[in-house]
């Protein structure tokens, strides 16, 4: 709608349409909602200018006689159109203006800390490296991140970890079918260097003393509490006894002293 649009989008990583509903909404802060209005002032007169350089054209295509007339009309609409194009050319000054705190803001906030990872974005992070896009409900409009193995993100969680430069969505993708995210270069470093850890040396296991070791597998505890059937072998191959595997025998564990 203005050639400003890519600008806002990248820094905001909205697009101007999603970034005027929440203006509607008044879920912005205060340096975006004085953005939005600012862009809407562009909008409409990039609007004008282009209704008046559409009807210059359509004056000089040779529909109308050339008269007088015409003549005048031209020269009203030439006037008209410089006059919304230097309120264009305003209404972009004022865009930047109020554009490029927030860039300054978005480049600090994108350096990447030496701050260790909390236990919760570490979490997150790990969630998003398999696979998570950011998605709006239509009719409440809350976003939230759903990743592929079903954790849900909330969105003031996910603006934190933007701002700290470790995760990026695509944004050519509607928030209402799903943004992807993934993990910057940054947000892998990060994530990497949380989980190294230091190696530690395994103490050794004491022998085990006599009596101590494990008991037989038929007696005690481990043997089955119902009884483990097997097949009834005769001999001491089954193969040379095809009808003994059909004859199942229930081995019931034997009343003893033992625990």
């Amino acid at each position: 709608m203005s050639p400003l649009d890519h600008r806002i989008e990248a820094v905001t990583g909205q697009d101007v349409d999603t970034l005027w509903a929440y203006r509607d909404r008044g879920v912005l802060d205060e340096a975006h909602a004085h953005l939005v209005d600012r862009h809407r002032e562009l909008v409409r007169a990039e609007t004008d200018v282009t209704f008046y350089r559409v009807l210059l054209h359509r004056l000089s295509s040779g529909e109308f006689p050339v008269d007088s007339a015409l003549l005048a009309r031209i020269d009203r609409t030439v006037d008209q159109m410089e006059q919304a194009a230097t309120a264009r050319d305003a209404a972009v000054r004022k865009v930047i203006t109020a554009l490029q705190p927030i860039e300054a803001a978005t480049t600090t906030a994108s350096v990447p800390s030496d701050k260790p990872l909390s236990t919760a974005d570490q979490a997150a992070l790990l969630a998003i490296a398999g696979g998570a896009k950011l998605y709006e409900h239509l009719l409440t409009g809350r976003m939230s991140v759903t990743t592929a193995s079903g954790t849900r993100i909330p969105y003031a969680e996910l603006q934190q970890l933007e701002d700290a430069g470790l995760v990026s969505r695509d944004t050519s993708h509607p928030v209402q079918a799903g943004q992807p995210v993934a993990l910057t270069n940054a947000g892998r470093a990060a994530l990497l260097a949380a989980r190294r850890t230091p190696t530690t040396t395994q103490a050794p296991k004491p022998p085990r003393g006599p009596g101590l070791g494990r008991p037989p597998p038929y007696i005690g505890a481990d043997l089955p509490r119902k009884g483990l059937v097997v097949p009834h072998r005769t001999g001491a191959c089954p193969e040379a006894h095809p009808r003994s595997r059909l004859r199942p025998r229930r081995i019931r564990r034997r009343r003893t002293g033992l625990p």
